[in-house]
């Protein structure tokens, strides 16, 4: 995959995109590259890094892509959507966590990565944006993992002005989590990384499909999945062992 770069090391893949000369824009190779790199993740991993290579994490969507989708139709244009779609949804519904290493500029597209990532981190002077008004169009697809992000309140600013703005704002606003200094960026993705490692590899999976599926739930339906959820998890050997490390005064051995 000339596009993506991926590397793995104790527990951590990090997918990198690699299109540096256009600051990572999203065409429809990146795009479905990057998508497969998501779905096909090493069964040694723990945790996600998502980056990008280069001066930018991502700059949104590529001018020659752009300039191509002028001539294609609307069902040209519906099937090329939904591979954005199916992007963001592969890294929102990655089973793992998905730590995003943001810098330079998450801008359209690049900020609805890092809205489907579970943890951002920006580095300070970041960009952020959502331009799509300025073009004649509105960032529609990201809307569903970046919405739910920031809320409307800001959506209802920074979706119809199309300004930019910094890492301040997007952690006010809930689109990141952490700015880190310049020059500190690696260091305080590492230091979530690490946090993420501590975990057993069953319960990261599982927490994770708590925070996305009790949401949806009645709150019956909320207590049934959630008691038989930590029932099953109690039972497992990961948890026994943590349990045991835990009342044992010592560091869970998680194979």
């Amino acid at each position: 995959m000339g596009t993506i770069k991926t590397e793995s090391a104790g527990g951590v893949t990090t997918i990198r995109l690699s299109r540096p000369e256009v600051r990572n824009a999203l065409d429809d190779v990146l795009i479905a590259d990057l998508t497969a790199a998501v779905a096909s993740l090493p069964t040694t991993t723990k945790v996600v890094v998502l980056a990008g290579e280069g001066p930018a994490f991502c700059s949104g969507a590529d001018a020659q892509w752009m300039k191509r989708s002028r001539t294609w139709t609307r069902e040209e244009n519906q099937r090329d959507a939904s591979a954005v779609s199916s992007l963001l949804q592969a890294v929102d519904e990655c089973p793992l966590p998905v730590v995003g290493r943001i810098h330079g500029a998450a801008l359209g597209g690049g900020a609805g990565l890092a809205a489907a990532c579970d943890v951002a981190v920006a580095e300070d002077g970041t960009q952020f944006g959502f331009p799509e008004v300025r073009l004649g169009l509105v960032p529609a697809v990201i809307s569903t993992y970046v919405l739910p992000k920031i809320g409307p309140g800001a959506a209802r600013r920074y979706f119809v002005t199309g300004e930019r703005f910094g890492p301040a704002e997007a952690l006010s606003m809930g689109l990141i989590h952490e700015v880190a200094p310049k020059g500190k960026l690696d260091e305080r993705v590492a230091g979530i990384v690490a946090e993420n490692l501590q975990g057993g590899a069953l319960a990261l999976q599982a927490a994770k499909r708590l925070i996305r599926e009790v949401g949806g739930l009645s709150r019956e339906r909320a207590i049934e999945m959630t008691t038989r959820l930590i029932a099953e998890l109690r039972i497992s050997p990961e948890a026994q062992e943590g349990l045991a490390a835990f009342l044992e005064k010592r560091k869970p051995n998680f194979s």
